[in-house]
């Protein structure tokens, strides 16, 4: 599967989102410069990719960014640093030896 996605940055959302088989390659390129035409002419801070996937399962599992809000990012990737089975200590940062 093709993707095209033409994304908002500041609000961190998908504006145009478009599926096509493998076999329409020519016009998901065709489509993509159309919007990226389209968010120059307008001077808005779009971004327009295409992006390949076997679904739009495993899209949405490797360019995340596109389908999460910002805040579940975030705690994604701050769960993912965490080691397992310990918890954050808090102190003060000083040695009082």
């Amino acid at each position: 599967m093709i993707f095209v996605i033409e994304y908002n940055r500041s609000k961190g959302n998908i504006v145009t989102f478009r599926e096509f088989d493998d076999s329409q390659r020519r016009v998901a390129e065709d489509a993509r410069l159309e919007i990226e035409l389209a968010v120059n002419h307008k001077q808005v801070n779009h971004e327009v990719v295409l992006l390949e996937a076997a679904s739009k399962e495993d899209l949405e599992r490797t360019h995340k960014r596109y389908f999460s809000d910002i805040n579940s990012l975030l705690k994604s990737a701050g769960d993912q640093n965490k080691p397992e089975g310990r918890s954050e200590e808090k102190g003060s940062g000083i040695d009082s030896r």
